[in-house]
């Protein structure tokens, strides 16, 4: 398999301005889960594993992550077109919304886990799938992959101390 260098491009039909707007609205309705389902007294109640970080890195963390995200899937769309990258993103964008919703909504550890691992193997899958089609992609998304590893270590590690 090759892969794309950078300077790749464009699909015909591409519209930078149009897909730069989509991306943004997935990812901003994604990040909504995260004020609607927020952690309360129950989950600060709990034992957390070793290096849970304190409440304020979460938003900057995902802030920044989104941007990336939002990033490098528009870049993988410039050069692929609406197609394999770009459906691998959206699946990891409905995981990855669905996981406060579970975690804090439902106050499910065992079904966060679930949702975290099943996450973690999409998010993997779209950063090769990000760096084949484009390089800067798929760098962009390996902060997210870590992350996304970070957090399930997070997420294992309440289900095993509760």
């Amino acid at each position: 398999m090759s892969v794309s260098s950078s300077s790749s491009q464009p699909v015909a039909g591409f519209n930078p301005i149009r897909a730069a707007v989509i991306v943004a609205v997935m990812v901003a309705l994604a990040s909504l889960t995260g004020s609607i389902a927020r952690p309360g007294a129950w989950y600060h109640a709990l034992n957390h594993p070793v290096g849970t970080p304190p409440d304020l890195l979460f938003p900057i963390a995902w802030t920044l992550l989104y941007i990336g995200m939002a990033i490098a899937a528009w870049r993988v769309w410039r050069v692929q077109g609406f197609g394999r990258g770009m459906t691998i993103f959206i699946l990891q964008l409905a995981l990855n919304a669905l996981w406060m919703p579970v975690a804090f909504g439902a106050q499910w550890l065992a079904g966060a886990l679930i949702v975290v691992a099943t996450l973690w193997v999409a998010v993997a899958a779209m950063t090769v799938i990000f760096y084949r089609a484009d390089r800067i992609a798929g760098l962009l998304a390996l902060p997210y992959l870590a992350w996304v590893s970070y957090a399930s270590y997070l997420t294992a590690g309440l289900v095993w101390l509760n």
